[in-house]
């Protein structure tokens, strides 16, 4: 079984076409959607149906849920629910946080026990580090599984926990860098606007993962950031880097 990952694509079509069109080509069984997949100041509504129309296994992130509450929306939420029908947000209402797609294979957005949780990411007073093997067991919430998709932090990784389960994080395919100050302040930034994705694989060894980077063309959507007043995504999806403060 080969599986494509996709998660937190906030709203950037263009880059999700480009990973859709690079998962095709290489051959995959099946496509699954960790969620966060509308939020932000770019194509909430043409990203909605795209996605829509896919025959994808789809999951809710914390945007979803905070797009369908108004006292819980950021500014990204507020935009895109602004852009939306009412045929899409009864579909972003349908989805679930997590799902178990088999009895090896736990789908979920942050951990199992949280949709705003990082898995294999730690926030201290000093920033996000890469979590300890202790943390990532403890977050795993008594789970068993062989292999765990998870998104949210926006940075690819895989890691196995102390049980051999493998924990894929597919990174973002919208949004290759941003701040938060949820815990802490803290960054997480990729390096390059490159729109990432998972494929995970099962062969009598165990389930392995291929962390991609796909190029594409995102001009167009750091400039539809700029006009949208967000120049931090503006400078975020042209370079996956953080705007520095002093700029």
């Amino acid at each position: 079984m080969r599986i494509a990952i996709v998660s937190d694509i906030h709203g950037n079509l263009p880059a999700l076409e480009a990973v859709a069109c690079d998962f095709a080509q290489r051959g995959v069984d099946l496509v699954v959607n960790l969620g966060d997949s509308l939020s932000g100041p770019l194509l909430p509504l043409e990203t909605a149906r795209f996605l829509m129309a896919q025959e994808w296994m789809q999951l809710a992130g914390n945007h979803e849920r905070q797009i369908l509450q108004a006292h819980q929306r950021t500014p990204s939420d507020v935009y895109a629910h602004a852009q939306l029908g009412e045929a899409e947000l009864a579909w972003l209402a349908s989805l679930q946080p997590h799902h178990r797609l088999n009895p090896e294979v736990l789908l979920c957005h942050g951990t199992p026990r949280s949709d705003h949780e990082y898995f294999l990411e730690t926030v201290t007073p000093d920033g996000a580090r890469l979590a300890s093997l202790a943390e990532v067991d403890e977050r795993m919430a008594g789970a068993e599984a062989a292999l765990i998709a998870c998104g949210h932090s926006h940075v690819q990784r895989a890691v196995r926990a102390t049980s051999g389960c493998l924990i894929v994080n597919p990174g973002s395919v919208g949004l290759q860098a941003y701040d938060d100050d949820h815990l802490h302040y803290h960054v997480m930034q990729n390096g390059s606007p490159d729109a990432r994705y998972a494929i995970v694989e099962r062969s009598a060894a165990g389930w392995s993962a291929a962390l991609i980077a796909v190029p594409y063309d995102w001009q167009p959507m750091a400039a539809l950031a700029a006009r949208n007043g967000r120049p931090d995504w503006a400078h975020a999806i042209a370079t996956g880097y953080v705007k520095p403060l002093h700029q």
